[in-house]
Formats: structure tokens, C-alpha cells, sequence
């Protein structure tokens, strides 16, 4: 009786470890199927998914040459530069959210992908631009165009622009590189630069960029703004000579100043609007450079009054006024106005260039740059 209460038991015991060994095995079995199911199923894996090409309506303006073949309109001389960059359109917005989780802000204002190669990036902890400013600039001073930085102040919801003394502290931030300026545009090494020196400068920080611009259609793109920019790129310049004698530099310097132009320090006299915004200048024809000291003793055989046509908003009333300066300094100096061919500047000749800015500056308006806005100061900038 014991014997069999004892094989009873075995056997129950037998069964318990089995079944316990069973319920361990399904359990296992069913938690693996839980774990390919959530890295197999409808779950993204942003590392493997091709990123998406831009929009089609973000493309740089049409371009068309205009030739400045007329006297007293000067292409303005522009460095070609191998390669170019970037398309699009300037947008300003906040961070947005989509399903509980936080996108990428919008652009900051006075970025404009036309003419700005841009990379954003998050980071988990927040980063004191104190620490990013050294970084960044160890990673991205070599380049051939300037690079801005912006970081998106969450408690108002907008960018702000970053210098080496910016503070606070901040999750999101934008670099963007200009692509195109008066010396051409930007080379493939200097889009290699950026787009890896700010990669680097993530990494550093542990942060995430959220895009990266395509190499190909960032290339394409800023030669034709490059295009564009070249065709638009003029000034517009009169000379006055002596009919006898040469101009006394104390002459030169009274009638400058007696039409509210001031020297500036690269040696010519400026005449600005209200805003401080240079809207013509007067240089010497030889050489030497206009300064308090070489002014006392000077004396040249001409002056050179000068309109640069991307930059100032109203080119035809600017000329207008830069004439009658012109016109004015040549009756008191016993000086004659003339071209660059020294042939006599009539009113035809006025009437004709007048008609050339308004060609210029309408072209420059008709592809969303208006001559004299902000977007023009940076693509005509040295």
C-alpha cells in the first residue's frame, strides 16, 4: 500500500515538473512572438526607410541673363565659384505635434532654403549655446560662405538668432550656411564641410539632426540662383573730369560733405538714407583712397560716383539723385560729367540707364529678391 502511495506520488510529481517545464516554454514562446511582432510589425525603422525628396514647389527663381552692355552700367565682378547649392522658400513657424510627439520647428525667420543650406537637430538634454558656439566653430571655420546659428526658444515658441554670448539653454537648433554670394557660389567641399561638421557637432552633443539636404538637387539649385544672381548684378557708375586743372582733394571732400555724404574707412564718401543703408558713393578715379590725411594734399584728375543696383530699393530715384550731385559737383570743380569711355553724359544717355535699372531691379522683384531687401544684401554681399 505505502509502495503504491509512493509510485502515486512520484508520478504526480513527475507530472507537475512537466507541466511547469510547458507553461515556461509557452510563456517564452509567446513573449518572442510579442518582440518580433513589435520590431516586424507596423513599426517604422526611420534608419531603413529612404528619405523623402522636397516638395516640387520649392525651386530656386527662373533665371535670365541680363546683359549690362550700355556705358555707366558695370557688371559687378562675381567669382566663379566650381560647384553651387540650395532651393525653396523662407517659412517661420513652431515646433509642431503630431500623435503626442514633437516635430521639427519651422524655419527662423531670415532663412530662406533658396539661398541657405539648412540642418536642424534636436537634442535629448537641453545645450547651453555657450558650450555650442566653440564646438561648431572648431568643426566649421574653414568654410568659403558664412553659417548662421538659431536656437527655438520653447517658452515664445520662436527662433532666436545665436552669437558667442548667447545663453539659456535649448533642445532644438538650426545652422544655416549661405549658399551663393558676389564671390559665386558654394564648392561640393564646402557642402561636405557643413552638412559633416554639423553632423559632427550633433554627435558631440548627442543630438539627432532631422534632415539632411540633398547633395545633387542643393548643387543644381545654387547654380542657378549663382545664374541668376550674375544677371542681375550691375552698378551704375558716372565719372567727373577736369576740363583744366586737376580737383584740389580739400574741394573734393567740401562738396561731398555739403551734399550729406561722409568718408567712410574703405577711402570713398557715401551718401545713405535714413536707415544708414548706403545708397551711392563717390571714390577717386586714380588709385589712392580718400582719408582725412591724403584729402589735404590731394589732387586728382577725376572722381567716380557710383550706384550698386541690387541694394538699393528705389534705383531709378537714386540715380536721379546721384545725378544731380554729380552735375552739381561738375559746375563747381570746372569738371565735365562723362562715362566710362570719358564721353560726354547727356541726357539720353541718363534717360537710357534710367530704363536699364528699372529692367534690373523689376527682374530682381519678379523672382521674389527685391533690390535693397534683406534677401538681396546677403546674395550681393563680398
Amino acid at each position: 500500500m505505502d509502495s503504491e502511495l509512493q509510485i502515486a506520488l512520484v508520478a504526480l510529481g513527475v507530472v507537475a515538473v512537466v507541466g511547469i517545464i510547458g507553461y515556461n516554454k509557452w510563456q517564452e514562446r509567446k513573449h518572442r512572438k510579442q518582440m518580433e511582432t513589435a520590431f516586424r510589425g507596423d513599426h517604422r525603422d526611420v534608419l531603413l526607410e529612404p528619405r523623402e525628396a522636397p516638395p516640387d514647389d520649392d525651386k530656386a527663381p527662373p533665371v535670365a541673363r541680363l546683359e549690362p552692355a550700355e556705358a555707366g552700367v558695370r557688371a559687378a565682378a562675381r567669382t566663379k565659384a566650381p560647384d553651387a547649392a540650395a532651393t525653396g522658400r523662407e517659412a517661420r513657424s513652431g515646433a509642431s505635434v503630431h500623435g503626442g510627439r514633437r516635430g521639427a520647428p519651422g524655419m527662423p525667420d531670415g532663412v530662406d532654403v533658396r539661398v541657405d543650406c539648412v540642418i536642424r537637430f534636436e537634442a535629448i538634454e537641453a545645450i547651453d549655446p555657450a558650450h555650442l558656439w566653440p564646438a561648431q566653430l572648431a568643426q566649421l571655420q574653414e568654410l568659403g560662405k558664412p553659417v548662421r546659428w538659431f536656437a527655438f526658444d520653447d517658452s515664445v515658441n520662436l527662433w532666436r538668432a545665436l552669437n558667442a554670448k548667447s545663453t539659456g539653454r535649448f533642445h532644438w537648433f538650426c545652422a544655416a550656411m549661405q549658399l551663393v554670394d558676389r564671390r559665386g557660389a558654394i564648392s561640393e567641399a564646402d557642402f561636405n564641410g557643413f552638412s559633416g561638421g554639423v553632423q559632427r557637432v550633433a554627435d558631440q552633443f548627442l543630438a539627432v539632426p532631422s534632415e539632411f539636404p540633398a547633395k545633387a538637387q542643393t548643387m543644381v539649385a545654387a547654380e542657378e540662383i549663382d545664374r541668376f544672381c550674375a544677371g542681375v548684378d550691375v552698378q551704375v557708375g558716372v565719372n567727373i573730369v577736369p576740363q583744366n586743372h586737376p580737383f584740389s582733394g580739400t574741394k573734393v571732400r567740401s562738396l561731398a560733405e555739403s551734399s550729406h555724404m561722409t568718408l567712410g574707412a574703405d577711402g570713398a564718401f557715401h551718401a545713405c538714407d535714413d536707415e544708414g543703408r548706403v545708397l551711392f558713393s563717390l571714390s577717386n578715379l586714380e588709385p589712392e583712397l580718400f582719408s582725412p590725411t591724403s584729402l589735404r594734399t590731394l589732387r586728382t584728375h577725376g572722381i567716380t560716383l557710383l550706384i550698386d543696383v541690387p541694394l538699393v530699393a528705389d534705383g531709378v530715384g537714386v540715380f536721379d539723385r546721384m545725378m544731380k550731385v554729380a552735375n552739381q559737383m561738375a559746375h563747381s570743380l570746372d569738371g565735365v560729367v562723362v562715362d566710362d569711355n570719358r564721353t560726354v553724359f547727356n541726357p539720353e544717355s541718363a534717360a537710357l540707364i534710367r530704363a536699364q535699372i528699372e529692367q534690373f531691379q523689376r527682374h530682381m522683384s519678379a523672382a521674389g529678391i527685391p533690390a535693397g531687401g534683406a534677401l538681396a544684401d546677403r546674395l550681393f554681399s563680398t
